[in-house]
């Protein structure tokens, strides 16, 4: 499977088309961690979106001086997709549980591509809306 495949299950890049997913999947990297190993630490500022492509990890949380434990992702999850979109400093700790691979999609190269294809922002809008929409829905109790 090649990595444009791997990007083309998240669900923020599904609207894509495949020239699309092409010019990011050109510009991810590909990243090994060892268990132990923090990949996103609550706080920080992101460097881009995480696709779990081999092993587990563990989400945690520090609320007040406590530690959450928010879940376990395994492969084929992402996380880290909002830091693309925004400044903000990450919300959790993200820690591999076992030997992890990731493929990680940079901000700065995801936003390159933006600026340089208004169809692909129009496309993620499109995206996030329908997500948006699910949220809202379901909070609402009519999903």
């Amino acid at each position: 499977m090649t990595t444009a495949d791997i990007l083309a299950k998240v669900p923020l890049f599904t609207s894509l088309e495949r020239r699309d997913l092409m010019t990011l999947a050109a510009s991810a990297r590909e990243r090994q961690y060892q268990p132990g190993e923090e990949m996103v630490r609550q706080g920080d500022t992101g460097v881009g979106l995480f696709v779990l492509t081999q092993g587990r990890v563990r989400v945690t949380q520090n609320r007040q001086g406590e530690t959450y434990d928010l879940g376990v992702l395994d492969h084929g999850q992402v996380f880290g997709e909002i830091s693309l979109l925004d400044d903000l400093p990450r919300t959790a700790t993200v820690t591999a549980i076992e030997p992890c691979s990731v493929i990680i999609v940079p901000i700065w190269d995801f936003r390159a591509a933006l600026r340089e294809n208004p169809s692909m922002a129009l496309a993620l809008l499109t995206s996030l809306s329908r997500r948006l929409r699910r949220v809202e829905m379901q909070r609402s109790g009519n999903a």
